[in-house]
């Protein structure tokens, strides 16, 4: 296994009320040219986390000074609004999963020591609209 040392956050930017499914997701990223899902986890609307790429294999998320090779990719769907403007438009159940999945891929990881926005990484980006620093970085005091 590859050593995990950061979680990176991201948001599929599409809108909130997307019905996009995680195979659609795969298909857009191998039409990208990916191999596969660049993530490893999507949260969806209703709060269902669907693993995607094996956590054993090096994400396609973050590009920016190597960050896939230790970090695991989280992206839930959203990002926009009806109006097609970027902001944080996750649900209570998509903030619920995703603060749970943190906190399981925490106890599953004790390297990590990193968990940011690919905004924070890649400043020319909204991903993921809102301060994923912030909000999830208390969770690495254990």
């Amino acid at each position: 296994m590859r050593k995990i040392t950061e979680i990176i956050i991201h948001c599929t930017d599409n809108r909130y009320d997307s019905k996009i499914a995680l195979d659609d997701l795969r298909r857009d990223h191998i039409r990208r040219g990916f191999r596969d899902i660049g993530y490893h986890f999507v949260v969806f609307y209703d709060g269902t986390i669907r693993a995607g790429r094996p956590l054993a294999e090096v994400g396609a998320h973050c590009k920016i000074d190597g960050h896939n090779k230790h970090s695991i990719g989280i992206a839930y769907v959203g990002g926009r609004r009806k109006d097609q403007v970027n902001e944080d438009t996750r649900s209570l159940a998509q903030k619920n999963s995703l603060k749970k999945l943190i906190v399981e891929l925490l106890q599953q990881f004790p390297t990590i020591n990193t968990i940011v926005g690919h905004c924070d990484y890649d400043p020319g980006k909204k991903c993921p609209c809102f301060n994923a620093r912030a909000e999830y970085s208390p969770l690495l005091i254990r």
